[in-house]
């Protein structure tokens, strides 16, 4: 099977990690094929082990190898080329457009932060096939009230975000 691991917390908050160091322990943990797309903690590779064991596996490896606590949440090819297939949003340059990787049901937490929050002008967020995605005008993410939310430490090991322009960077990988 042809996954992506999406980890959280990659190069941010005193968290640096080479990606072919990281590459290096899922080779370790005896997956196939291994290979990065960018620097943000999208890794691919094949597997025939169960998503479950790899996840907890390449978790403790990962935790074990750079010293913090990882997460990481496992999508199939065919699961990340459906999420970028049902983006809702119209690309545009004055907009993100972001998708939440998830545990299964969590995207409907999302959606009800998401209505709590105040929101600012052309912010919307849409639940499609159980994936959240969340768009915003450039240079308000992190100053948005639902922006604010998803630093939440209660969040960390339930979610994790990527820009949809991301998530075409990795399908056209898979291809």
């Amino acid at each position: 099977m042809n996954y992506c691991a999406f980890l959280r917390g990659v190069n941010v908050n005193g968290t640096a990690m080479k990606m072919v160091e990281v590459c290096d322990v899922f080779k370790k943990a005896g997956v196939k094929d291994v290979s990065s797309v960018l620097a943000t903690g999208n890794i691919l590779f094949k597997s025939d082990e169960a998503p479950e064991i790899l996840k907890q596996k390449l978790e403790r490896l990962l935790s074990e190898h750079f010293r913090y606590e990882a997460f990481l949440f496992l999508k199939t090819d065919e699961e990340v080329k459906q999420i970028l297939e049902n983006s809702p949003f119209e690309k545009d340059e004055n907009l993100h457009i972001y998708s939440f990787i998830c545990n299964a049901g969590d995207e409907n937490l999302l959606m009800e932060e998401f209505l709590k929050a105040n929101h600012q002008e052309q912010e919307e967020a849409k639940l499609i096939n159980s994936n959240f995605y969340w768009k915003i005008s450039k240079g308000n993410t992190l100053n948005s009230e639902f922006g604010k939310i998803l630093g939440k430490k209660s969040f960390k090991n339930i979610l994790t975000s990527r820009n949809i322009n991301t998530i075409e960077k990795i399908v056209n990988k898979f291809n």
